[in-house]
């Protein structure tokens, strides 16, 4: 699948192809002209990808074929075992997690999971989860400090399910909950955007000691679509609410609400899987190290202060 803005270098790539074919079948030397138009193709990827829209990366952050919470996963660690259910309702497929290990270190990772096809994306409920996923990360969570083995969370839904059930069973007290009892873990917490982040969805797994995101993801209380549709009754506005609402990783970095941003390559993290994971998997061990330095109630004290020095209030 090609993004609008992806177009012009896939006609490059297509024509580069052309050029290698003709001269494999044929005595015509194009070398020069091979060269010339990799380059020209090498340009336009910087200049596309370095200054797309707001939009444009929101739209990156939803590509297809950009991986998922169990991609990274089964890219960056090893012995994965899932856990299920959160023991009240049910096993909420959308929001997955189980002890893994990277260089003999154990964490609780866990996350929001979409799906490849029509039939994933139904189990997966979109990745939209209900109340009993967020209860399953909170049972996990404290299963995690019960052991003292560190908490990731892989943050990639489009927002909680708002489905009539959901609220029925308390979606809005278990998301509460949950950022409740997040700011009092007393293991290392570190939080990671990696496609998108919407809402109240995305904010029940994301209290951490390090809140970071993927170069082209967002993060936001509402997605361009439904705010375009609240105030102009139309979709047709997204690309001027993305304007407004400012979701990027380098606006959140700015507005000091995330601690860091993680380099995708050139083209977005799906164009370069292994490289990605590698990144991914050094930022995770960097921050572990710092967070490792601090007592318990440091990190409890300073994550508490990060969250509170958010906004601007007028008494």
């Amino acid at each position: 699948m090609l993004l609008d803005f992806e177009k012009p270098i896939a006609d490059l790539e297509a024509k580069l192809e052309d050029m290698k074919r003709i001269a494999a079948e044929s005595d015509v030397d194009v070398k020069e002209a091979v060269k010339s138009l990799e380059t020209k193709i090498k340009n336009l990827k910087k200049d596309t990808f370095n200054n797309l829209t707001r939009w444009q990366r929101v739209q990156l952050s939803r590509h297809p074929e950009r991986p998922y919470t169990l991609d990274y996963i089964y890219e960056i660690f090893d012995d994965f075992v899932e856990l299920h259910g959160d023991r009240t309702v049910a096993d909420d497929k959308a929001m997955v997690g189980g002890f893994a290990s990277v260089d003999k270190q154990t964490f609780m990772v866990i996350g929001q999971q979409k799906g490849r096809n029509t039939k994933q994306r139904q189990i997966r409920n979109f990745g939209m989860a209900n109340p009993e996923g967020y209860r399953k990360a909170l049972r996990l969570m404290k299963m995690a400090e019960k052991f003292n083995k560190p908490i990731i969370t892989l943050i990639d839904t489009p927002g909680a399910f708002p489905g009539l059930e959901a609220e029925e069973r308390g979606q809005g007290e278990a998301i509460a909950r949950n950022l409740k009892e997040m700011f009092m873990l007393k293991v290392p917490v570190i939080c990671i955007v990696i496609g998108e982040g919407a809402s109240g969805g995305a904010l029940g797994i994301a209290i951490g000691d390090k809140v970071l995101m993927l170069e082209n993801t967002w993060y936001s209380v509402i997605s361009p679509e439904s705010c375009s549709s609240i105030l102009w009754r139309s979709w047709d506005f997204k690309e001027q609410a993305a304007e407004a609402l400012k979701p990027t990783a380098k606006d959140m970095l700015e507005l000091k609400l995330i601690d860091g941003i993680v380099k995708e390559p050139l083209g977005g993290a799906h164009t370069d899987m292994k490289w990605m994971t590698k990144e991914l998997k050094k930022t995770i061990m960097e921050n572990l190290k710092e967070l490792d330095a601090m007592t318990p109630q440091q990190r409890i004290d300073a994550r508490i202060e990060k969250f509170c020095a958010m906004g601007q209030v007028k008494e």
